[in-house]
């Protein structure tokens, strides 16, 4: 009785690990805007990207190494979020398990509006991704426009969470 129980057990926090590795939070602009204002104790990576955009695809694998390094940093957070359409949920998802992407995923379905909310991210953004945006204390202090090396990240990273 007791194998079944423990066997029944680990199934369980099996479905539920799997659950939490498989699932995305879908959100319009003042969601995100409102998100990361709740971060404003933590230096917040924030990467804009695309499952179809080659140079966002390329660059993610050096985002999960350093994000590896520092998510166990109380002052750190990192975040992606997706472009992709709210149609492509499903490939989104598959996207994020195939690719192990150990970050917070969130996609953005606010595509109608983007000419409202790039500017208001960042005024020299004209819209292509990848970009990503560094907040600390709620405000931004630096900006990436486009594919961003392992090295840049790491740099911009250490010279901010102090």
């Amino acid at each position: 009785m007791k194998n079944i129980i423990k066997i029944l057990t680990l199934f369980l926090f099996c479905t539920v690990f799997k659950a939490q590795q498989t699932s995305v939070s879908v959100l319009k602009y003042e969601d995100l805007e409102k998100r990361i204002q709740q971060e404003k104790d933590k230096l917040l990576v924030v990467n804009f990207w695309s499952t179809t955009c080659g140079p966002c695809v390329k660059e993610l694998p050096h985002f999960m190494d350093v994000n590896a390094k520092y998510t166990d940093n109380q002052k750190y957070k990192m975040i992606l979020v997706s472009l992709d359409r709210l149609a492509d949920k499903e490939r989104v998802l598959k996207f994020i398990k195939n690719k192990n992407l150990t970050a917070e995923v969130l996609l953005l379905d606010d595509i109608k509006r983007m000419n409202t909310w790039i500017p208001r991210f960042e005024k020299d953004w004209d819209g292509n991704i990848p970009v990503t945006l560094f907040y600390k204390n709620g405000l931004k202090i630096h900006f990436n426009d486009g594919e961003m090396s392992k090295e840049d990240l790491e740099k911009t990273i250490k010279e901010n969470l102090q």
